[in-house]
């Protein structure tokens, strides 16, 4: 039995390792420098998916959404040990068959490296992508004090 038969996907809070989530992210390409604050916020307004192999973590994403229309896919990762095993694929398929996200007219997310992963799940490039507008500040983590538009 390979090690992704065994990978248990799982939505409650208590048992996400917010100290691995906070080193990934603060170390990723889309949040260099997040302050461990602002991933525990992250969390309490999400909803949370934690891939877990015998009871320690490996994987997380998560859902930020009104759960009525649309929702955005943020934060995923695999841990690098752990990639190749498909745990990102199981991550993402407990993401969209979750009953909580079923019906929403849009799921929307941003990658710079995954889009054959997404793409497995249904997710392509934005059709009129001349639509959509972001106000998008990469270096807000590195500035102190900033708050608001």
């Amino acid at each position: 039995m390979n090690e992704s038969a065994s990978c248990e996907i799982s939505t409650d809070r208590q048992r996400l390792d917010v100290a691995l989530i906070h080193q990934f992210l603060s170390t990723s390409y889309w949040a260099r420098g997040i302050p461990r604050k602002v991933v525990e916020q992250c969390i309490e307004n999400s909803l949370c998916f934690g891939a877990f192999v015998a009871g320690r973590q490996v994987g997380f994403a998560r859902i930020v959404s009104d759960f009525a229309s649309f929702a955005y896919l943020a934060d995923v990762f695999v841990v690098e040990e752990h990639r190749g095993k498909g745990i990102g694929k199981q991550l993402i398929q407990a993401v969209v068959d979750h009953p909580r996200l079923q019906g929403l007219r849009r799921i929307l997310l941003a990658t710079k490296d995954a889009h054959g992963l997404y793409a497995r799940f249904g997710f392509r490039p934005l059709t009129n992508p001349e639509h959509f507008m972001s106000v998008h500040r990469p270096d807000i983590y590195k500035q102190s004090g900033t708050k608001g538009f």
